[in-house]
């Protein structure tokens, strides 16, 4: 069965498309990357889709569960390397995508997911100010 490889860096998996995506290659990596987030503890999840010339409804779908799962499982989701054809073909399909962040490179959703982790942290992180006397 054929499979998109998941990368770990420090908190964040990496996920680069370099396939064309069919249903079933879809569904697999959605499930894969589930369980991946869960076996690593990961905090973010990078989806370069740079090579992807097409996406269709499905495909699309598939991204919005992707990023709505991760969260439930404490991991954003940014989505990176979106060609115009299919940035224009998705927002013709009327598809928003929610719960995902895109940037324009890898480079740029690290920072974005980077950011966005410390910013989790901070927000952990606020003293309890009724436990000070």
């Amino acid at each position: 069965m054929e499979r998109i490889p998941i990368l770990r860096m420090g908190k964040v998996l990496l996920v680069t498309i370099q396939v064309d995506m069919h249903d079933q290659l879809a569904v697999t990596l959605q499930d894969d990357l589930t369980s991946k987030i869960v076996e690593t503890g990961a905090r973010g999840v990078l989806i370069d889709i740079s090579s992807l010339e097409v996406v269709d409804s499905f495909i699309g779908r598939i991204l919005g569960n992707i990023a709505t799962m991760s969260r439930v499982l404490d991991a954003q989701t940014v989505v990176v390397g979106m060609q115009p054809a299919v940035a224009i073909t998705l927002v013709e399909l009327g598809m928003s995508l929610p719960g995902i962040r895109t940037a324009l490179n890898v480079e740029k959703g690290m920072a974005l997911l980077q950011a966005s982790m410390e910013a989790d942290d901070a927000e952990l992180e606020v003293p309890d100010a009724s436990l000070e006397d």
